[in-house]
């Protein structure tokens, strides 16, 4: 790989980078967010706390002289005037109310009675909440100078002349809550620069470590990538399952394993490609040379050929056409299946009638050379579920090959029988067998069997026959003796009806 190669763009650097500041602020943000609410609820419960006797003491000192009622039953204005002006003296974000015993407002300096935007009840529950738990906990009240918002309070119930009510003084009032978002906004932003400065810092540190940790997967799987588009086809990712990638570098080495098998497959199908070129060639050669000779021999000496021996050489030319017409066929059928071209079309039939069919086409042939050929076949009728031309050219292979190595008087059996969720074919002759050392590769293309110290070509017939089996799941096994003869035995799927 080139020194100057990068295992990463700058693109993918670019958007981690983008991610992780994006991902450093946000969390920077929320930080701020939440410290500045917490602390508010901190320094509100604090305040609350510390004060929480105020309305108590108030009620005590001030309504233990005077009361909070003049003798018309109006609020006595002038005593919460002072009141008002002595409490404003010691903290003036403090607003004092005095409430009914049902919450509705009687008074209160800051408020202006005519202002129909303020509100003229407070709420009790929260008053009530305060007093049983004696201001320990942290409750919030009505704001009655703005309606919808709650502030922290005081509050003490009084019982003056028959009178029942609340002394209920908010805490942080509104000259507390403009000093508080003044100070509020000053906080955040100080926090603001401070958080922005140190996210920057962090982010650069954090960053450059994350974004290597988090692409040393990465850059290891590119790297070996590269290797094996190098031509290196043994690279891989080493323990596949630790990497942070696992998945992709699986995939990765699954796919590196499919190229190579299919690289080898392929190099194998070229080798075996070659090798049927010169087999076929080879046995090409053979009936081409007898239809030239022949054929060059009734052209020179027609005339004086007699028509006994004009016969015999047409004859002998006839079957040579045979012979060069059936390699040819065989040729074409074993390339299609090599190919995968062919597609089984499976469907429920009688390998019976199948087989009494084969049995009446070869007899003839089988007569001609004084051979028996029977069908054996104990149950009535056998209906297998599979293709029905291709196991009849498996079968018409089979029988072929059977009557080729059978001598005369002889026999041929075909016998079907039933086994379980099966059909047992079974095709046995009497012919010379096969040598135990040979059985292994009887299925191989052009295997070149030694019979008698003669080499005989078995040409594609087997093969065809395998690669048909192939097709059916199922396969196909030879049991054989030299001179004792032979037996080929598949399974097909039997049909119930």
């Amino acid at each position: 790989m080139s020194q100057n190669e990068k295992t990463l763009t700058p693109k993918l650097i670019k958007k981690l980078w983008l991610a992780f500041v994006l991902l450093v602020l946000l969390m920077g943000s929320s930080y701020i967010f939440i410290t500045g609410y917490f602390a508010n609820k901190y320094s509100q419960e604090t305040t609350q706390r510390l004060n929480a006797d105020v309305a108590h003491h108030v009620i005590a000192e001030k309504f233990k002289d005077a009361s909070p009622f003049l003798e018309d039953g109006s609020v006595n204005k002038p005593l919460f005037g002072d009141l008002m002006h002595d409490m404003m003296a010691v903290n003036q974000s403090i607003e004092v109310y005095l409430l009914n015993e049902s919450g509705d407002v009687l008074y209160s300096v800051v408020l202006d009675h005519g202002d129909k935007s303020s509100i003229k009840t407070v709420s009790l529950a929260p008053i009530q909440s305060f007093i049983k738990n004696k201001g320990e906990r942290f409750v919030l009240g009505d704001d009655p100078r703005n309606p919808g918002e709650q502030k922290i309070f005081s509050a003490a119930p009084y019982s003056v002349d028959g009178r029942n009510g609340y002394m209920y003084i908010v805490l942080a009032g509104k000259k507390f809550q403009e000093i508080s978002d003044n100070l509020m906004g000053q906080y955040f932003a100080k926090l603001g620069i401070g958080a922005t400065f140190l996210t920057m810092l962090f982010s650069l540190v954090i960053g450059l470590m994350a974004i290597w940790f988090l692409t040393k997967n990465l850059r290891l799987i590119t790297q070996t990538v590269r290797k094996f588009h190098d031509g290196d086809l043994e690279a891989r990712i080493a323990d596949p399952q630790d990497s942070d990638i696992e998945v992709f570098a699986k995939s990765f080495n699954e796919m590196a394993d499919s190229i190579v098998g299919n690289m080898d497959k392929m190099k194998s199908v070229d080798h075996l490609r070659r090798e049927l070129i010169a087999n076929v060639s080879h046995d090409l050669r053979t009936p081409l040379a007898i239809l030239k000779g022949y054929i060059e021999t009734l052209q020179i000496k027609n005339d004086t050929l007699s028509e006994e021996q004009k016969k015999e050489y047409l004859q002998i030319t006839h079957d040579n056409v045979d012979k060069l017409s059936n390699l040819v066929n065989q040729l074409f059928e074993y390339s299609k299946l090599e190919a995968e071209q062919v597609t089984p079309v499976k469907e429920p039939f009688s390998i019976t009638e199948l087989s009494h069919d084969l049995i009446a086409k070869f007899r003839v042939l089988a007569e001609q050379k004084q051979i028996e050929l029977q069908l054996d076949n104990p149950q009535e009728n056998c209906m297998v579920f599979a293709d029905v031309s291709l196991v009849e050219r498996a079968l018409q292979n089979l029988i072929e090959n059977a009557l080729k190595y059978t001598q005369a008087n002889g026999k041929v059996i075909l016998s079907l029988q039933k086994k379980g969720k099966n059909v047992e074919i079974n095709i046995t002759d009497t012919g010379t067998g096969i040598p135990v050392n040979e059985q292994p590769f009887i299925f191989d293309r052009y295997k070149q069997v030694d019979k008698s110290a003669k080499k005989h070509g078995v040409g594609l017939g087997l093969a065809i026959v395998k690669k048909i089996m192939d097709l059916h799941d199922t396969t196909i096994t030879v049991l054989s003796k030299p001179k004792e003869g032979s037996s080929f035995i598949f399974n097909l799927p039997a049909y119930q009806i």
